[in-house]
């Protein structure tokens, strides 16, 4: 039996007749009651429990023989009440010590601890095991650090012994020779540690360190003392915990650039780095990774442990950065999951009573605290979440910065989705996604969205494909995707007029190329459509893109079923959007003050301080369903720098909301324009600045109302009980198909869909026959279809 005594940590303090006072870093703690008072001075190292509970009992008797003499005369009477006393004295002295034991007050120790038992006090671990009657948590965790060690691995050019030398200062054993990778008979798992020190995260050696580790049931620790940031951890090699393969694909996504020129050069794993590091750098890693080594081997278990820390040597500022599993790594989860996710049938789960998606599930706070984990400028989805600094804060644009998803995808410069050349290597190092709201809380959820939905968008290689020609296919498995694409053979003449077209190489019906199933709501089958329509960044034949990916119909939502209902209505709102920027037909205004709408009117005031009007279009199609057009036009100088903002909802009111919000996203590029044509600021579209610059109302006449009023709002398709039946019957009854893709990525978790409906018309220029001529004329806005050649001949920019 080990001696007690207060926690080396605590400095013991008495105040006579008020109380026992406990000094400490954390604070001071007052100790009340008689018991207390007695029990202070023997608990100091020198005494087991068994001595500290009789010397407690033999003075608490003495007093009580002394007072009961006193009080009677016969003395035999007095030496039965002092062993009553002794007894009652010895029970509640236990019961004391228990309790100051269980608040981590008292633990084994001895009379003079060293400054290191002090330290672990601090920190919650105590020494050897306390017997009954009391029961110390945690104790023994200092002997299963002093028989724990620690076998240091250097990889590369970094120094082993001064990783040996950091981890002895911890007071821990080290171990020499490669480290033990099989748990042999009466040992645990966690009484070994192996401390890997590496110049760079992404070394291949680690991969199979890590496969060792992980099939032993060993952890280890990855430290990168080298550079000006230092990178500790995470503890790896939990059967159940992320694997290396999953931290070096999010590690891979921030580093699009050197992918490239690995995969040019036909090399693997990362580029070379020249040595950088000042001996005190490597010093305050390599001691930060023992500390959390020494922490870990003493059972120390807190969810930092499971995060890369990263060490700034400059600022000395410390981040954590979230590691998560990916349930379909290769190599520590299934990568069938997402191919099996879609090659089941999309059976939304109905909501409760048939009700539409409860705002809890998709509000902005319950989306920031469930994925904003996924934010980080080291293993982060989404690098950051800014502010645009441009304009009034009322406009709520913000910025989410993300790795390009499309340049490279798991397995570093070899993996699948490899950029095609150094182009889009550029394009990637500035893509954004962008959100808005009528509050900053939703337009940063919005943003985050927005990101996460372009991330599960991106070809990573465990999509189903099925190689084949349309002709094998035919018309009844696969969808051509010219009835998606919808481009007049014309436009393929003339492909270099404006990148905005997106028009791609004329389909070739023999080609081979990779299909992907996708779910009709309306058929209830699948059907095939080419992978490279779906999914950005696709592999093609060599010199052909047949087909090109985009966000139109893609969404983010709180449930499979409200993502598809998103993504259609998003469908509705540019198919509506096309029918009226190419036709150029005037439609009937919205009475922006109707609903005497707070927000609006301060949205009408920002404007006006701004000096710009607003004003909205009502653009609903045959669908019925309400689609909104918010325009703003400068007032005070010859450039108009008229911006659009477009929304579609059930409602019309939350229509309107929802394009006065993007109206607002879109106003920061020219918030700060000049009458002298300056203050775009890095504004990069030329066809954007040619907009900005020259369009007015004067010259694109139908961007004004026509003078009619909007039909009444209570003539428009209600609002339904269960948004995706309304949609599919809608869909089924103008005789065309509803498909869906569900695009969910298992490490990410928020549902995405892709939604098409082929013949309905994104907002780019795509001229094929088809509703863009004839639904103007079957709504009465034209009295014949409008010629191709005079169609709009400027694309939409947005």
């Amino acid at each position: 039996m080990g001696t007690l005594g207060f926690s080396p940590h605590l400095r013991v303090e008495q105040v006579p007749g008020e109380a026992v006072y406990l000094v400490s870093e954390r604070g001071v703690t007052a100790l009340h009651g008689r018991t207390v008072f007695t029990l202070a001075p023997l608990l100091d190292g020198s005494r087991d429990l068994g001595r500290i509970l009789a010397d407690h009992a033999a003075r608490e008797a003495a007093e009580h023989a002394a007072r009961e003499a006193a009080d009677h005369a016969a003395r035999e009477a007095a030496e039965h009440a002092a062993r009553e006393a002794r007894a009652e004295a010895a029970a509640q002295a236990a019961r004391v010590i228990a309790r100051l034991c269980e608040a981590g007050l008292v633990c084994e120790r001895g009379r003079h601890p060293r400054p290191e038992d002090a330290y672990w006090g601090l920190a919650g671990v105590t020494t050897g095991p306390v017997p009954a009657p009391v029961a110390l948590p945690g104790a023994g965790r200092a002997e299963a650090l002093r028989a724990a060690a620690v076998t240091p691995v250097a990889l590369g050019r970094t120094n082993r012994d001064e990783a040996v030398q950091a981890l002895r200062a911890a007071g821990l054993r080290v171990l020499d020779g490669d480290p033990p990778c099989q748990t042999g008979k009466g040992q645990r798992g966690d009484d070994h540690l192996t401390l890997v020190v590496c110049e760079d995260y992404l070394d291949p050696r680690l991969s199979e360190l890590d496969a060792r580790h992980r099939a032993a049931g060993r952890r280890w620790l990855p430290v990168k003392p080298v550079g000006t940031t230092a990178w500790i951890g995470p503890f790896l090699g939990a059967p159940d915990d992320p694997c290396w393969s999953c931290l070096a694909d999010r590690l891979w996504r921030r580093r699009p650039a050197e992918a490239h020129l690995q995969r040019r050069l036909g090399r693997e794993g990362p580029v070379p780095r020249p040595p950088a590091s000042l001996a005190a750098s490597r010093a305050a890693a390599l001691q930060l990774a023992a500390l959390e080594a020494a922490g870990w081997l003493a059972g120390h278990r807190r969810p930092g442990q499971r995060a890369l820390c990263t060490l700034d040597t400059l600022t000395s500022a410390l981040g954590h950065h979230a590691v998560s599993r990916r349930p379909q790594c290769a190599s520590c989860g299934d990568p069938g999951l997402v191919a099996a996710r879609i090659r089941a049938p999309l059976t939304p789960t109905p909501r409760e009573g048939g009700a539409p998606p409860r705002s809890a599930d998709s509000s902005p706070w319950r989306i920031m605290e469930t994925y904003a984990h996924l934010i980080s400028p080291v293993t982060g989805l989404v690098s950051e979440i800014r502010r645009d600094p441009r304009g009034p804060a009322f406009l709520n644009c913000f910025h989410a910065r993300h790795p390009s998803y499309a340049n490279i995808a798991a397995g570093g410069p070899s993996g699948p989705g490899a950029a095609p050349g150094l182009d889009a290597v550029r394009a990637g190092l500035r893509t954004a996604a962008h959100g808005k709201g009528m509050t900053a809380e939703q337009a940063q959820a919005s943003a985050l969205c927005e990101a996460l939905e372009h991330y599960s968008g991106h070809f990573q290689g465990d999509e189903p494909r099925r190689r084949a020609r349309y002709r094998d296919l035919g018309p009844e498995e696969a969808v051509h995707p010219d009835a998606v694409q919808l481009f007049d053979p014309r436009q393929f003449h003339d492909r270099s007029a404006s990148a905005r077209h997106r028009v791609c190489d004329p389909f070739d019906e023999e080609a081979e190329i990779d299909w992907t199933p996708v779910w009709s709501l309306t058929a209830r089958r699948h059907r095939l459509l080419p992978t490279a329509l779906l999914y950005y960044g696709t592999p093609q034949p060599p010199g052909r893109r047949y087909c090109r990916a985009d966000s139109n119909g893609a969404a983010a939502g709180g449930s499979p079923a409200d993502a598809v209902v998103r993504g259609f209505l998003e469908l509705v709102e540019r198919d509506a959007v096309a029918l009226w920027w190419y036709n150029r037909t005037r439609q009937p205004a919205l009475d922006l003050g109707a609903r005497d709408d707070p927000w609006i009117a301060e949205l009408r005031r920002v404007h006006a301080g701004l000096r710009r009007e607003v004003w909205a279009l009502d653009l609903t199609s045959d669908f019925g369903i309400p689609v909104v057009a918010a325009v703003s036009r400068r007032t005070d100088k010859p450039a108009e720098d008229i911006t659009l903002g477009f929304g579609a909802h059930f409602d019309r009111h939350t229509a309107l909301r929802h394009a006065l919000a993007e109206l607002n996203q879109m106003l920061p590029p020219v918030v700060e324009a000049r009458a002298d044509g300056g203050g775009y600021g890095a504004t990069a579209d030329p066809e954007a600045l040619r907009w900005f610059r020259t369009a007015t109302l004067a010259n694109q006449p139908y961007l004004a109302p026509s003078g009619v009023a909007a039909p009444d709002a209570g003539a428009l398709r209600p609002c339904p009980g269960d948004p995706l039946d309304a949609v599919v019957e809608l869909v089924r009854g103008h005789g065309m198909e509803l498909l869906a893709l569900d695009q969910t990525r298992p490490d990410v978790g928020l549902p995405v869909a892709k939604v098409l409906v082929p013949g309905l018309r994104p907002h780019w220029a795509r001229f094929a026959p088809g509703r863009l001529f004839h639904t103007p004329v079957a709504l009465g806005r034209l009295a014949k279809p409008t010629p191709y050649q005079d169609l709009n001949p400027i694309p939409l920019f947005l």
